[in-house]
């Protein structure tokens, strides 16, 4: 198999607050390869949002990346300070967010938003004017679209701008945090199938961040499963939806209505731990049905139970 090009070792992150250590990322690892569509799955607070920021190297105050690496195409972003994180923020790796319009400036037109983020890399000025209208073309929105202000854009037109600002300089991986929550359901779908089409002509890595696990089964190559912090499973589509192994993965699946079956969801009784009081041993262990004495004592270790299918459970380490 080929060198991954975003490969992510024990990546670490924590909130220091007056109230306590929010534990809020601990010792993540993956990898990800050209043309991959990676899902990161989980409920609020698991900690998926702060590990794509870390990813970018963005996480604000009081928040700490402890370490170690992030690595895109051989180059650790948490190593980058000052030009170099900018510059590798937008060619190396770059972010749709969740709410468009709070990351487009009301007051300027959004073509010129667009252009602006190659001309801050050094791309001349009539050559970022040329590159938008190849840009909203790449997002199906109409060129004249580039005099308008985001007030004047409906919300899945504002989000096909980020997307086009996002990809400008043809980033190796593409971070999407909940892309399309503020969306309906028709215009969601849009977004995804231009998100997989973009990742199809350009083998750009895609990272999508979140809480749908329906969602994730339905686009993604891999799927990484988060809970309190951690990724308690990883691997591909087939096997974490098919073969689910963690009780946690079961149990999101299991909560998913589906028409063509006759039982009702079952939603996973309980609540996750509060990060700032991380429990002893596995974190999911109150609300899991198979829990062990050694579940209370220990944490287990991410494992590779079969190829490319890794799981952290009790259940499957000796």
């Amino acid at each position: 198999m080929s060198e991954p090009v975003l490969k992510v070792e024990s990546l670490t992150v924590r909130y220091f607050t007056r109230r306590g250590t929010v534990y809020a990322v601990e010792d993540v690892s993956f990898n990800a390869f050209k043309g991959d569509f990676v899902a990161l799955v989980g409920e609020s607070g698991s900690g998926k949002s702060t590990l794509g920021y870390a990813l970018l190297k963005l996480v604000p105050p009081p928040g700490r990346i402890l370490g170690k690496k992030v690595l895109i195409d051989g180059i650790n972003i948490l190593e980058l300070e000052g030009e170099e994180l900018r510059k590798a923020r937008g060619s190396l790796i770059s972010m749709v967010f969740q709410d468009p319009f709070a990351t487009l400036d009301p007051i300027r037109r959004i073509g010129d938003q667009i252009a602006e983020v190659m001309v801050e890399h050094g791309v001349p000025i009539e050559e970022a004017k040329k590159r938008v209208t190849e840009l909203l073309e790449a997002v199906n929105l109409p060129y004249h679209l580039a005099s308008s202000y985001p007030h004047q854009l409906s919300g899945g037109q504002r989000q096909r701008v980020s997307i086009a600002a996002a990809i400008a300089l043809n980033p190796k991986v593409l971070v999407a945090d909940e892309p399309t929550t503020a969306l309906d359901v028709i215009v969601q779908r849009q977004i995804m199938d231009l998100l997989d089409d973009i990742r199809r002509k350009t083998d750009m890595v895609i990272l999508l961040i979140t809480h749908d696990i329906a969602l994730a089964a339905e686009r993604a190559s891999r799927i990484a499963v988060m809970y309190a912090g951690r990724i308690i499973e990883y691997g591909s589509k087939r096997n974490v939806i098919d073969e689910p192994l963690h009780p946690y993965t079961q149990g999101l699946l299991s909560s998913v209505p589906d028409v063509g079956k006759a039982e009702w969801p079952k939603p996973i009784p309980g609540l996750p731990p509060d990060l700032r009081n991380p429990p002893k041993g596995c974190a999911f262990k109150p609300r899991c049905p198979y829990a062990k004495d050694i579940c209370c004592e220990k944490l287990p270790q991410l494992i590779e139970v079969e190829k490319e299918h890794y799981v952290m459970c009790w259940l499957y380490s000796s």
